[in-house]
């Protein structure tokens, strides 16, 4: 028999762009920017300034009051976001059977918020009278998987992926082989993240990895720019409802897309900086096209990894060296970072549906603030305004810190 087919049809977004699909949709047509100033704490010490914080986030609509004190803010987005999701699929009113459907949704960082948080109480309050009892399940990473499976009744699979900045996309890929292996019949994938506190935003600084751009924040992200000075950091997240395709047609589910090719592997070379050439990354792409049994010549769309960063020449090195004459014959790609910062964990899981959405709406997302680019950096990167081109596939690049790599590659559904 041959592996089981796999359909997106559900998606819940949260970013510094919107809450919701069109929200953030309609933003990254528009070229808009959800960078600005700080506000989650005081920030006017920091050499960075600036982040991309959401905005007009609620939990009270997904969550009870009496229960948010359980969960750190980026449970709350996972929750929110994976009910989205879960309605937008129609399963609210067509659920599987509780035992078929499983949850994967990871972090990268998990709960700093409620890490800093605590400390302060400990500190002022002491052991007895300073510590929550929620503390430990508020901010753990596998309780962004565990609070969701609880809230929509999920007993398949249910734990976390912890791969820092490819943590969403290896999310989705390994929920991809639960139900092609027949374990699930439905996953609920992706990553969430909030981290900008002192000790992220101060921990990145201290690396030299964030921009400074602090006066002008909505052209701090400069992906692909001869003036790049380093990523933004942002928060948010990004869950798919993946789905077996005879599942999904059967029961006359909208299909978003579907997901045909995953690979995850190493660098095995430095702790934040991929090797010059993107060994690793040419490797994850060249495996995920074979895992889908697709020439590179088939693919029209790449949502980089890109995060305005050195690495941003690294990663078109290794597209140019896996895609050869068609990178610049045909071959479109875009950071959306450029617009939504770098989500960390959930970036995986928020970039993957926007390759999905891309894919059925025929408009490929721009890279913004491209004004001067970098030598090094030669493809055609959608510079500030959408493309209207309908592309039959689209791939999706993660890559994190320790040297890990995902790759997912999409399908447009006629």
């Amino acid at each position: 028999m041959g592996r089981r087919r796999i359909a997106i049809t559900g998606i819940g977004l949260i970013s510094p762009l919107g809450i919701g699909v069109e929200e953030n949709w309609a933003a990254l047509l528009a070229g808009r920017s959800g960078i600005g100033p700080i506000t989650k704490f005081d920030a006017s010490e920091f050499p960075t300034r600036i982040a991309g914080e959401v905005r007009g986030f609620d939990p009270s609509a997904w969550i009870p009051k009496r229960q948010q004190r359980q969960m750190d803010t980026f449970i709350q987005y996972a929750v929110a976001a994976s009910d989205m999701a879960y309605r937008m699929a129609g399963l609210a009113d067509d659920p599987p059977p509780p035992e078929r459907i499983g949850v994967y949704v990871g972090s990268g960082m998990g709960g700093l918020p409620g890490i800093e948080a605590c400390y302060e109480s400990y500190k002022a309050k002491g052991p007895r009278h300073g510590i929550s009892p929620f503390f430990v399940p508020a901010v753990i990473i596998n309780l962004a998987s565990g609070q969701v499976s609880i809230r929509l009744g999920c007993k398949g699979p249910n734990f976390s992926m912890v791969s820092a900045c490819s943590t969403g996309a290896h999310s989705i890929g390994e929920a991809c082989r639960v139900i092609e292996r027949g374990d699930a019949d439905v996953m609920i994938a992706g990553g969430a993240e909030s981290t900008i506190t002192p000790l992220g935003v101060g921990g990145f600084c201290s690396a030299r990895a964030l921009s400074s751009r602090n006066d002008e924040p909505e052209k701090a992200s400069r992906p692909f720019s001869k003036t790049r000075d380093g990523f933004v950091m942002s928060e948010g997240a990004g869950v798919l409802v993946l789905e077996a395709l005879d599942r999904a047609e059967a029961r006359g589910a909208h299909i978003v897309a579907e997901i045909v090719g995953y690979a995850a592997n190493s660098d095995a070379h430095h702790i934040t900086m991929p090797p010059k050439d993107g060994e690793g990354a040419q490797r994850c792409m060249r495996l995920a096209l074979e895992d889908a049994g697709v020439t590179p010549e088939a693919v029209g769309y790449i949502n980089a990894h890109a995060t305005s960063t050195s690495a941003d020449a690294i990663e078109t090195r290794a597209i140019k060296a896996v895609f050869g004459a068609h990178a610049h014959g045909g071959l479109l790609v875009s950071s959306t970072k450029s617009m939504h910062g770098h989500l960390l964990g959930a970036a995986g899981g928020f970039e993957a549906a926007v390759c999905a959405l891309a894919l059925e709406r025929g408009v490929l997302p721009p890279t913004i603030n491209l004004d001067d680019p970098d030598p090094e950096c030669d493809l055609d990167y959608i510079p500030h305004t959408p493309r209207k081109v309908q592309v039959a596939y689209a791939l999706n690049n993660s890559f994190g810190f320790g040297g890990t790599n995902a790759s997912l590659l999409l399908r447009r559904v006629d």
